[in-house]
């Protein structure tokens, strides 16, 4: 990719997958410049089952963002999901060696990787280590220490686990299609940096994103990440659902779903029926919409009572622990009708739809601000962070060697300084004398003629 500020998210999904071409612009807002998907045939909730039709399907999402954008697509940042994936809390501390300097990026970077060589179960690989908060000498509830004094330096992480062999057949896949695997996210962090405010991140939020193989929560208070789970339930166990219980194909479900689907059945009368075509010359089949919305109901109300227990895992009933801002329910599922009323019946939470046009800039298409697309943008967002992070630690590192470059020439230029203007090398092993200046020169010379007058 000839363009330095642009990123690419690649959400490879149980349903879809999606390549997302994003830049930012010059007010610091993200505009989507390609975007392409593909029916996604290799990936069971969230895990890639058959590695050829997954390459297939990403080359066929890629081909089509490059087409629209005009751009060659080499780097990706890839999402990761699938009920592999775990989270635990974990502290660590290092003893710095020079406590007079200031804690620099350096000594963050030194602790996270020691939270690296943790010993995981076998097969498994930690995926992210999240700080939470920072103690430098005891001094607790530190958000950030840069700039600050401390020999023993500590830090709260929220450490996200995945299945080796997982992530690395979608490494492969990555690989294959004739990509950089640049970086691996967890899905429901790049939902939430797409869908939820600063403001809503302090308040106490949970992300919930539903989408066709599993469902994802990230739970964030005080502006950090708390809480992460992958459910492994989505809308393709609710499609099932409506397939077995009507005994029809499943694109009829799926249609039917789309179109007609409640998870309120109190919404339906009980004289409003849908006509089904019938299969190869059948009679058609005729349902009734209130048992349509009941059947999606029985599932929906499971995949929130799921959703429910993890937020009372994490502890939201302690007042101290309480999500002001309530639920953001993202992802295909959150299109569902009364899906957002459910919600809030059952758990007692507010709850609104995220749609990620959060950071996005105003002139993107009405079709990317879809809950859909809230995973994609969240990865063209982490995406465009990494390469500004990067850029700056490349600028850090060049401007470190620029300065000692100086300071080394400075002090040839010491060395190579004539004596008393004697042009006279001076002798390196030779205690340097102290340079005379002009007023001490005259005096001495003022001395010497008084003493020949005598």
């Amino acid at each position: 990719m000839e363009n330095s500020n642009i990123a690419v998210g690649l959400d490879i999904g149980t349903t879809k997958i999606v390549a997302m071409i994003g830049r930012k612009n010059e007010y610091g807002k993200v505009e989507i410049v390609g975007i392409g998907k593909s029916k996604s045939l290799g990936v069971h909730r969230g895990v890639v089952n058959n590695i050829t039709q997954t390459i297939q399907s990403i080359q066929q999402a890629i081909q089509e963002a490059e087409a629209d954008s005009g751009l060659k697509i080499n780097d990706v940042v890839v999402g990761i999901a699938g009920q592999h994936i775990r989270s635990l809390q974990h502290s660590d501390y290092i003893t710095r060696p020079n406590p007079e300097e200031v804690i620099d990026a350096d000594d963050i970077h030194s602790l996270c990787n020691q939270v690296h060589k943790l010993v995981m179960l076998p097969g498994e690989e930690i995926i992210h280590v999240l700080p939470q908060e920072y103690k430098v000498d005891g001094q607790a509830e530190i958000k950030e220490p840069i700039g600050m004094y401390g020999g023993r330096l500590e830090a709260n992480f929220h450490v996200v686990v995945g299945q080796v062999s997982s992530i690395r057949n979608i490494g492969r896949c990555v690989k294959s299609a004739g990509l950089n695997l640049s970086a691996v996210t967890l899905e429901p962090l790049a939902s939430a940096n797409a869908v939820l405010s600063q403001e809503e991140k302090e308040a106490g939020v949970a992300l919930i994103d539903i989408g066709g193989g599993t469902t994802d929560l990230a739970i964030f208070k005080d502006g950090i990440i708390r809480h992460t789970a992958v459910i492994p339930f989505g809308g393709n166990v609710i499609t099932e659902d409506i397939k077995e219980g009507c005994s029809i194909i499943e694109k009829q479900a799926e249609l039917l779903k789309i179109k007609f689907g409640s998870a309120w059945p109190g919404e339906n009368k009980d004289n409003e029926i849908v006509s089904i075509p019938g299969l190869r010359g059948r009679e058609p089949k005729e349902i009734t919409l209130k048992n349509l919305s009941k059947i999606i109901h029985a599932r929906v109300v499971e995949i929130i009572e799921q959703v429910y227990l993890e937020i009372k895992n994490y502890g939201h009933e302690e007042q101290k622990k309480k999500l002001i801002a309530g639920m953001v329910l993202t992802g295909g599922g959150a299109q569902l009708k009364h899906l957002k009323q459910l919600a809030e019946y059952i758990t007692g939470m507010d709850t609104r739809i995220g749609y990620p046009n959060e950071h996005l800039a105003g002139n993107n298409d009405s079709e990317t601000t879809s809950p859909v697309y809230a995973t994609a943008v969240g990865l063209v967002m982490n995406s465009l962070e990494h390469g500004e992070k990067k850029f700056q630690e490349e600028a850090v590192l060049k401007s470190k060697e620029e300065r000692e470059k100086e300071e080394r020439e400075l002090e040839k230029s010491f060395e190579q300084e004539p004596e008393d203007g004697e042009g006279l090398k001076e002798d390196p092993h030779s205690p340097r004398r102290p340079r005379k200046s002009i007023f001490d020169k005259w005096a001495e010379k003022f001395k010497d003629f008084l003493d020949n007058a005598e």
